[in-house]
């Protein structure tokens, strides 16, 4: 996909499928309908149409779900950063709340702890993030709303 992010997994071949709860997917479709199309919005787009969706119950918990904080290690920098993915209203970068929007935050939704992104920078370069672990899902600490 030319622009897009590049998903790899460290230790197979294969890639691995992006998991997306249904309240997401509702939720997400319901902004994308409010928003002009961008860019942006396009790659949500396609992150959602490629994710195989579940219930909120039945949501792995090492999966990166809407308000997950996530520890996150960048390969270009070589530091470690915590992210917390968040709707457009929500997003605040000095915080680390990154939006469902940006480039970054779109290639996180759906990704497994050990599953790795790439993504290009408005200057040409890649970066790269390694998922290392999920801090906090909403799901797994029974919290099926937000």
């Amino acid at each position: 996909m030319p622009g897009g992010c590049r998903l790899h997994e460290r230790e197979y071949a294969v890639e691995q499928r992006l998991y997306l709860t249904h309240t997401d997917l509702e939720r997400l479709e319901s902004l994308l309908d409010t928003l002009a199309p961008s860019q942006n919005t396009l790659r949500l787009e396609e992150e959602l149409a490629r994710a195989v969706v579940v219930e909120s119950k039945d949501i792995p918990p090492d999966v990166v779900t809407m308000n997950s904080r996530v520890r996150v290690f960048d390969e270009n920098e070589g530091r470690e950063l915590v992210l917390t993915l968040v709707y457009p209203s929500q997003a605040d970068a000095d915080a680390g709340r990154i939006s469902v929007l940006a480039p970054v935050g779109s290639a996180l939704l759906g990704l497994s702890v050990g599953q790795s992104i790439d993504w290009p920078m408005p200057e040409g370069r890649t970066k790269t993030l390694q998922i290392l672990e999920i801090l906090y899902q909403p799901e797994a600490s029974g919290d099926f709303e937000s």
